[in-house]
């Protein structure tokens, strides 16, 4: 009986410290929600721009003022909504818990996943002004998913496979660039929604 007391209060030592040193806040719903809005962002950009023009090659292409206000406004949009959509669920849930959303395990994973993330998002405008369009979504993937790994050490060590899956589908996007935007949608859409599905699901 001591015995099993002992390692019944190691675990819930160990667990107390993974609290302590990780967000854990992150919600489920948050995951999904942000994959439904990248899925309908990316089938906004190909109704509005690229059913019409062939932007996904491996060269920079001539893009009218119009097209690139629209990329601009989607992206921007469907930037916005994930963001929100992410801190309404996941400060949801840390209510529930009666836990802090913004304490230092949370400053640390924000300023972990904003140094891939504004380095990429910098390196995307360049190239979208310039014309390289098709660069774009293999290149968010790859950002994204170094984001997510950066940032795995200070929350829920699973989203390491998630940031694992969107570079080998940025990668990917490379090779097969002309079918680059229904990748982006299965990484940020679909791989998303997965993920947070399962982590609600846990």
């Amino acid at each position: 009986m001591e015995k099993e007391k002992y390692i019944i209060d190691l675990d819930e030592i160990r667990k107390m410290m993974s609290r302590s040193s990780r967000f854990i806040s992150l919600s489920g719903l948050s995951g999904v929600s942000t994959g439904f809005i990248a899925l309908a962002g990316a089938l906004l950009a190909r109704q509005l721009v690229f059913r019409h023009h062939d932007y996904l090659v491996y060269e920079a292409v001539p893009i009218d003022a119009d097209n690139l206000s629209n990329l601009l406004l989607v992206a921007l949009g469907t930037l916005l909504l994930s963001v929100f959509s992410a801190l309404w669920f996941t400060g949801r849930k840390s209510r529930k818990e009666n836990r802090c959303a913004w304490d230092n395990q949370a400053k640390r994973l924000l300023t972990n996943l904003l140094i891939p993330l504004l380095a990429g998002g910098i390196l995307c405008l360049i190239l979208l002004l310039r014309g390289y369009v098709g660069f774009l979504p293999g290149l968010t993937l790859i950002f994204y998913g170094l984001a997510l790994l950066n940032g795995s050490h200070f929350t829920l060590s699973h989203i390491r496979l998630l940031g694992i899956a969107d570079i080998v589908l940025g990668l990917f996007a490379f090779l097969f660039i002309e079918q680059s935007l229904f990748l982006w949608m299965l990484g940020f859409g679909v791989l998303q929604s997965i993920y947070g599905l399962l982590i609600q699901w846990k």
